[in-house]
């Protein structure tokens, strides 16, 4: 038989868990606080950024070409020089103890060499017991010693090199790592809260023992799925809503795209979160492992999976397939590309019709799932 649908029995289970979340100031604040939180602690404390590199220096040449040198480094806004040793030999100590992060050492006849137009040596040695940090080190430095070349040239005669290249940065012109990381944090912490907060309605139902009273009533499965689900929709927009401006006024973030298509794909992918939810729900029957197995199906994969701290074309070939199934992959690429790049429906199309897909699923997955009737 065909369910029958009644708007009078759908708002009246809305109400119902409306009532349930006005009395439950933990599930409130999961809801409204918590992402505040989530927002404002990773958006300060992941950063890909490298700043204030410890340096040191063994100048064993002292020239005024090694001290421009030095003083290259120090004004780029990269390298504090916090030590200067008098010996190349005490530099494996400095870097053991992790007291700096490079080290230089210009040799005695680097001035000479610099000044007879010969090739002048640098030797940098940098820590890379944290790889990527190395490797950014590494680019700075490189770009430091380039930048002095070309302006030191020879004493007396401008070199001018064969070819010059000029880099121009679209979508993020200061390259700041919080402009690509607080909007993939609001595709993150909005499929964590949608989840775990739906993720507790059936089964506070079954605990409470109220499934009884439920189960005596005309109210279809699809009503008590869809009427659960609305008053989480309505919080995880006012979060989205709320991390937007917290997004564009705290951190500065450029938006640039259009508003209405970020809360239009935002809202379904809500809808497809919140019903994967109520899912875990309906299987697990019970808060406890509601929670914890929401955390694990929506924290890990959103945070690992989804290209928000690591690159899917740098990942293993297994994990890149298994990341097509993770949505809140398409929804990054959706929150950067409104948000840096201003781009509209003709370039997202695709993310935005398999967020719409993910939702459409995850409500029929959750509706065919779940029994109101005793067992």
């Amino acid at each position: 038989m065909t369910e029958s649908w009644s708007r009078t029995r759908l708002w009246a289970i809305a109400r119902k868990e409306i009532i349930q979340l006005w009395r439950d100031p933990r599930s409130l604040a999961m809801g409204f606080v918590l992402p505040i939180l989530l927002l404002i602690l990773f958006g300060y404390a992941i950063t890909f950024d490298v700043r204030h590199v410890a340096t040191a220096v063994v100048d064993q040449d002292g020239s005024s070409d090694s001290r421009a040198l030095i003083d290259a480094f120090r004004s780029s806004g990269y390298f504090d020089i916090t030590v200067r040793p008098a010996r190349a030999s005490e530099i494996g100590a400095l870097l053991d103890r992790a007291a700096v992060q490079i080290a230089l050492v210009i040799p005695p006849r680097f001035g000479a060499d610099l000044g007879a137009g010969r090739p002048a040596e640098l030797q940098a040695i940098v820590d890379g017991s944290d790889a990527n940090t190395a490797t950014i080190i590494l680019g700075y430095t490189q770009s430091t010693v380039q930048q002095f070349s070309q302006r030191a040239g020879v004493r007396g005669v401008r070199r001018e090199p064969p070819m010059r290249a000029e880099s121009r940065v679209w979508y993020n012109e200061t390259l700041e790592s919080r402009n690509m990381i607080v909007p993939g944090l609001v595709a993150v912490i909005m499929a964590i809260i949608a989840a775990m907060l739906t993720s507790l309605t059936i089964a506070r139902e079954w605990e409470r023992g109220t499934m009884e009273q439920l189960a005596a009533t005309p109210v279809g499965r699809g009503e008590v799925v869809l009427g659960k689900l609305l008053p989480y929709l309505g919080i995880g927009f006012i979060d989205v809503v709320v991390a937007t401006g917290l997004g564009i006024l705290l951190y500065q973030v450029p938006f640039r795209g259009n508003a209405g298509l970020l809360f239009a794909t935002s809202l379904f992918f809500l809808v497809g979160a919140s019903a994967g939810g109520i899912l875990i729900s309906a299987v697990t029957r019970s808060q406890l492992l509601a929670t914890q197995l929401a955390m694990l199906l929506t924290f890990l994969p959103s945070y690992l999976l989804s290209g928000f701290m690591f690159a899917v074309s740098v990942m293993p070939r297994p994990l890149q397939a298994l990341s097509v199934i993770i949505p809140a992959r398409y929804f990054l690429v959706v929150t950067r590309g409104i948000f840096l790049k201003g781009v509209g429906l003709d370039v997202l199309w695709l993310p935005s019709l398999l967020i719409v897909v993910f939702a459409l699923a995850s409500l029929a997955i959750a509706m065919r799932v779940f029994r109101k009737e005793l067992q």
